[in-house]
């Protein structure tokens, strides 16, 4: 019987089927797990910065302990146009994948006393509250790490945990859109403010589409906290991870302060230009969008070559002039003339084609721009593996991205199972870690403890 290859190869293709065999997502619950002896508590609460970040851990195998109040952590409720699944929204649902949940009321002694308990044991713990917050309640890393001097602690929140404007923002509670806002990014994000076709009352910051603040920042989150444990590992004690959305963000900025300092000038909106490599920019094809790139010489006589427009090689001879802001609508809608005519299937096959000549000038990259619609039906996201369909018992079917660390050849991540409801592994935690009773945790439910 003939082995199954793997759909799509690459120029080589015994190299494809090697990685396919070593990565192949289909096997992952059958290698082991690279976090599977760390106990992480998820104290967030409102933020997605801290859902992400244990959802990382948790991906990759560490018991990750969603602590929520007892009516719900109010991430829940943060949908599209108030879309619910049994009380949660989409993204926590997304987000509280292979968690276990339990209610906890850190306003309460014995709420702070039973956090405290599973905090002896844990290796991680997160938190999204207000600057200062788990200190003095007496759940911050210094009292914590008296008794568990291994332990490590993550605090998110926009201005960090010090600092002046730590203090004037002591109150606000960490928020995406003020993460953006702060993060330099949002500053460039926006209708071209050099364009003069576009409307001045367009010219003004967009946000990101999603919530890249909190996505952002609890990706550096989960960095920093795999360092602190790598440290651990050699010197036996953990450490506060002190960590800032915006400055993640900020790190993601280009040359936006470079910029600055160097000319005194505010970097301005580029939209669907840059002002440091053109074309790379989007065009309109007869089927949708498709990014295009050739800036360099070589690559500009290579696109101008295959758009038939040799004219424009002379008209725009050097990389001074394609980034002339002026110039560069012009350069577009040029462009456009020809995308236009075309798909973006026959946009690539004519740049693919135009690779293999043995008289090519240069190299010109294009990809079409996907809906969600157009990724699903893909087969190569398919191949990969990068959907998950589960049957959930609380939530029914749900659709998720599979782990982004999948694709390992000895400790991939994996999706166990998606969301749980408020306080569902009340009975297993409590049991488990604190060798509570049942008659103590209904004591604790009457009390409003849990």
């Amino acid at each position: 019987m003939t082995e199954k290859k793997t759909s799509g190869m690459t120029e080589n293709a015994d190299y494809s089927e090697w990685a396919f065999r070593e990565t192949n997502p289909a096997d992952v619950f059958e290698k082991p797990e690279a976090l599977d002896d760390l106990l992480v508590l998820d104290a967030g609460r409102g933020s997605f910065a801290g859902l992400y970040a244990s959802s990382l851990l948790a991906e990759l195998g560490a018991e990750v302990i969603r602590v929520e109040p007892p009516e719900g952590d109010p991430a829940r409720r943060m949908s599209p146009y108030g879309m619910m699944i049994q009380g949660t929204g989409l993204g926590y649902i997304v987000e509280g994948r292979n968690k276990f949940h339990i209610t906890l009321d850190l306003d309460r002694d014995e709420g702070r006393r039973l956090f405290a308990g599973l905090a002896r044991k844990a290796d991680v713990v997160i938190e999204t509250f207000k600057p200062g917050h788990m200190d003095s309640i007496g759940l911050g890393y210094r009292q914590l790490s008296a008794v568990n001097p291994g332990i490590v602690c993550c605090s998110i929140h926009t201005c960090g945990q010090f600092g002046q404007e730590a203090e004037r923002n002591r109150n606000q509670p960490d928020y995406d859109i003020v993460d953006q806002a702060r993060g330099l990014v949002m500053s460039v994000t926006g209708e071209s403010e050099l364009d003069a076709d576009v409307p001045e009352t367009f010219k003004r910051p967009l946000k990101q589409g999603n919530w890249m603040g909190w996505y952002a920042g609890g990706a550096w989150a989960v960095f920093g906290i795999l360092l602190a444990l790598f440290h651990r590992r050699r010197a036996g004690v953990g450490q506060l991870v002190d960590c800032s959305p915006p400055e993640g963000l900020g790190a993601m900025a280009n040359y936006a302060i470079p910029f600055y300092h160097l000319t005194g000038r505010l970097m301005p909106r580029a939209g669907n230009y840059d002002y440091a490599v053109f074309p790379y920019t989007y065009v309109k094809c007869k089927d949708g969008y498709a990014f295009i790139s050739g800036s360099a010489d070589p690559n500009w006589t290579a696109l101008c070559e295959i758009i038939e427009r040799p004219d424009l090689i002379s008209r725009f001879p050097s990389i001074r002039e394609r980034l002339d802001p002026p110039n560069q609508p012009v350069i577009r809608r040029e462009i456009e003339a020809f995308t236009t005519r075309h798909t973006t299937d026959e946009l690539l096959e004519m740049v693919t084609a135009y690779r293999n000549r043995p008289d090519r000038k240069g190299v010109v990259v294009t990809g079409r721009l996907e809906t969600p619609r157009d990724v699903l039906r893909g087969e190569h996201w398919a191949a990969r593996n990068t959907f998950v369909k589960t049957d959930d018992p609380h939530y029914g079917e749900v659709l998720v991205q599979n782990s982004t660390f999948k694709s390992m050849s000895r400790t991939p991540g994996r999706i166990k199972w998606v969301c749980r409801p408020v306080g569902a592994d009340n009975a297993f935690i409590y049991e488990r870690h604190l060798g509570l009773s049942e008659k103590e945790l209904e004591e604790l439910r009457t009390g409003g403890v849990i």
